[in-house]
């Protein structure tokens, strides 16, 4: 299996790990939203949400604790947290995978959680996160 997010959980391919546990990792996403938007994926490959399985469970105490983090070390007033299940649901990596999107009071609501805020420094914020 050929697993983007499998390999990642397995230390293969590099990523922005801000958090760990034994049933998930939270890495920061390459393409984020906003400032410290993270993906929580369980370590096992799950398809996605809709697996016959209770993955999300498992990986529940992983999304708050993320979520804990990206607002109490970056400032975010608040957090989305968005899941895709299928193609036609906009998943592209086939790995369950929760994004945790802070939010900002001087962007707020649900219309602009997918406009992306130019110019975020990933280093800068995998750094304030792992420090």
């Amino acid at each position: 299996m050929d697993c983007l997010f499998c390999a990642i959980a397995a230390g293969d391919i590099p990523s922005r790990q801000v958090y760990a546990d034994d049933a998930a990792i939270a890495f920061l996403d390459i393409n984020p939203f906003k400032r410290g938007h993270t993906l929580v994926i369980p370590r096992r490959h799950v398809d996605d949400l809709l697996a016959p399985d209770e993955a999300l469970t498992e990986i529940a105490p992983a999304v708050s604790a993320t979520a804990r983090l990206l607002t109490e070390r970056l400032g975010a007033d608040g957090v989305n947290l968005l899941v895709n299940s299928g193609s036609v649901a906009g998943q592209e990596v086939f790995h369950l995978h929760v994004h945790v999107v802070p939010r900002y009071t001087d962007d707020p609501g649900l219309r602009a959680l997918t406009d992306r805020t130019p110019g975020i420094d990933l280093d800068e914020v995998a750094a304030a996160l792992t420090e």
